[in-house]
C-alpha cells in the first residue's frame, strides 16, 4: 500500500500542471442522471491535486478530498485555498476517516485502479448517506485513430517501466458490473489536450510508469520522445485524445 501511495510524490507538479481535467458533461449527466445538486456533498476520494474535485468545487458544491500522499494533498490545499468549501483530509479509499453516512456523493476519479476494491465499495457504502451516489471517472488515453496516438502508446510499451502492468489495473465494464454488483449508468465522453513539447513531457512523467531524472532510462525516453513529438508536431502542437468515462450507481443499488 505504502508502495503505491508513494508512486505519485515526485510527480506532483507535473500531475497539476498536465493532466487532463474533465468535461463539465460529468457534471450535467449526474445532475440529470442522479440527482446532483449544488447542496450535495462530496467526498472525492484519491482525490490527487484536486483536478476532480475542483470540478465539482466550480459548480458550487462542498467537496472533501481525501488524498492518502503528502505531496500531492499540499499541492490540492495550494491550488484549492480560494474555494471556502474545500475541505482536505488525509485517507484511503478503504480508510477516509469520514463519519457514517453523510456524504451525498462519493467520487473517485484517475485513482480508482489503485484501489483495493472490497474494501473501498464497503467504505464507500458506510459514508454514503441511504440516497446517496457512487460516481468513478477516469480519462482512458485513446491508443488508436491516428498515427500520434498509435506511436505514443508504442513509445510508453518501450519506455515505461511498468506501464503494462499499470494498463491491466484498469477496469473494463464487467469489472465496474463486479464492484457495483448491482444497477448502474456508463457515459462516455470526449476530451482532449493540445500540448507543446514542454506540455507533452510533463504530461509523460506526470504517470507513475515513465522515468524521471535521475532513472537511468530518463535519457532514452527523453530522446525517444523529442523524436516523437517531432514527427508529429503541426503548428508547434500534438493532440491527445480521451474517452471519459463515467460509471454511477446509487448506494441502494449497491446493497
Amino acid at each position: 500500500m505504502q508502495e503505491t501511495v508513494s508512486r505519485f510524490s515526485n510527480r506532483a507538479e507535473n500531475y497539476w500542471r498536465y493532466r487532463p481535467g474533465y468535461p463539465v458533461e460529468l457534471v450535467e449527466f449526474l445532475s440529470r442522471k442522479c440527482g446532483l445538486n449544488r447542496s450535495s456533498v462530496i467526498a472525492d476520494i484519491g482525490s490527487g491535486t484536486g483536478i476532480l474535485s475542483e470540478l465539482f468545487l466550480k459548480n458550487g458544491n462542498p467537496v472533501i478530498g481525501v488524498e492518502p500522499n503528502d505531496e500531492m494533498r499540499q499541492v490540492a490545499e495550494l491550488l484549492l485555498k480560494n474555494y471556502p468549501h474545500f475541505t482536505s483530509l488525509a485517507g484511503t479509499a478503504e480508510k477516509t476517516t469520514l463519519p457514517s453516512a453523510g456524504i451525498d456523493f462519493v467520487t473517485a476519479g484517475q485513482a480508482f485502479h489503485w484501489f483495493d476494491q472490497e474494501a473501498a465499495r464497503l467504505e464507500f457504502i458506510r459514508i454514503l448517506k441511504p440516497e446517496g451516489w457512487l460516481a468513478v471517472t477516469w480519462n482512458g488515453r485513446r491508443t488508436g485513430g491516428n498515427r500520434f496516438l498509435v506511436d505514443y502508446e508504442k513509445f510508453l510499451l518501450k519506455h515505461g517501466t511498468d506501464y503494462a502492468e499499470v494498463k491491466r489495473r484498469y477496469p473494463e465494464a464487467a469489472q465496474m458490473s463486479g464492484f457495483f454488483r448491482g444497477e448502474f449508468k456508463h457515459a462516455v465522453f470526449g476530451n482532449r489536450q493540445i500540448l507543446g513539447f514542454e506540455g507533452l513531457k510533463g504530461r509523460a512523467l506526470s504517470a507513475s510508469y515513465v522515468p524521471t531524472e535521475g532513472h537511468p532510462k530518463y535519457p532514452q525516453m527523453l530522446a525517444a520522445l523529442k523524436d516523437l513529438f517531432e514527427k508529429h508536431v503541426r503548428d508547434g502542437k500534438i493532440v491527445i485524445e480521451y474517452d471519459t468515462h463515467l460509471y454511477c450507481a446509487s448506494r441502494s443499488s449497491m446493497m
